[in-house]
């Protein structure tokens, strides 16, 4: 089969021109903010919203609504109460994450022991379906999206000085802790567009791993933020793709896609990757403290 007829014929099927939009929803919205979330360290809050809106989507099911009205509520919830737990001195950031983590996860669980015939419904919130998005779907993750890269080029300066200094940020007068909380917001939301691509298990992967691929690539956090909505959004493509010429599960191909791609970058990004290294090793050597890269979780080159 030749090149042209492996790209275009799974678009002639609408199911496959819906997923595709869904994707690129996705791979847009998680690759550029996920590039806050690789530069904070905050794989683990991703991770833990992602699980803690369990119950809520356990709760849209039996209630027979959308499950994207139960995800967003507890997602929101969550978010405000990881933001409001550690302001307190004695419950660090990580050991609000970790109690909510549980605590939500295990309602979740509670919740659902109870109800017969939940296993076909809910194993798409779990691993993706995105072959089964309806125009409604597309909608709701269009809004969101929207809202989310709308509240990111809003408030562009504030998260970055707040990622590189957070004690500056406050001498100044900045509202730290609402900044923090509006971004942990922004990302439960961007948790809920990618549920039904890629599943709650696989959510986070979406989230991180085009933004640490592009970061292999460059120094400067706003081409930093396109090359990992690249990444994402036509990994989610390509992804899709494999997964219909090989009859495999879509939400998984996709990570198992952009995962390829870090890997690749790891290898032949210039100056960060493996060969570059390999190939100019004084490039590799420690250079004077003023030019020393910034070490892992810290926000790179001012968003200039």
């Amino acid at each position: 089969m030749d090149i042209v007829h492996w790209l275009a014929d799974p678009f002639q099927y609408s199911f496959m021109q819906r997923a595709v939009l869904e994707v690129l929803l996705m791979g847009l919205t998680c690759g550029i903010i996920g590039t806050y979330v690789v530069l904070r360290g905050m794989a683990f809050i991703g991770d833990a919203l992602s699980h803690a809106i369990f119950p809520g989507v356990v709760i849209a099911f039996l209630l027979h609504i959308s499950f994207f009205v139960g995800a967003l509520l507890f997602g929101l919830i969550t978010a405000v109460t990881i933001g409001t737990l550690s302001r307190n001195r004695r419950v660090s950031e990580d050991t609000a994450i970790g109690v909510l983590f549980a605590g939500m996860f295990a309602l979740g669980i509670v919740l659902i022991s109870g109800v017969r015939g939940y296993t076909a419904d809910l194993a798409s919130f779990l691993f993706g379906d995105v072959l089964g998005v309806s125009n409604e779907d597309i909608l709701a993750s269009a809004v969101i999206g929207l809202l989310v890269l709308t509240a990111l080029i809003l408030f562009h300066k504030e998260l970055v000085l707040v990622a590189f200094d957070e004690e500056m940020a406050d001498a100044i007068g900045l509202p730290v802790w609402l900044i923090n909380l509006g971004l942990l917001m922004l990302i439960a939301l961007t948790i809920v567009v990618s549920l039904r691509a890629v599943g709650n298990i696989l959510v986070v992967a979406m989230l991180v791993t085009p933004s640490a691929a592009a970061r292999l690539w460059t120094d400067r956090l706003k081409v930093m933020m396109l090359l990992s909505a690249l990444f994402g959004g036509l990994g989610g493509i390509l992804g899709l793709l494999i997964s219909y010429h090989t009859d495999r599960a879509a939400g998984g191909m996709i990570v198992l896609t952009v995962t390829a791609w870090f890997g690749v970058s790891l290898l032949v990004a210039p100056r960060h990757g493996a060969l570059s290294r390999l190939l100019h090793p004084a490039s590799a050597s420690p250079r004077a403290p003023d030019a020393a890269p910034l070490p892992a979780g810290q926000p790179i080159d001012g968003g200039q």
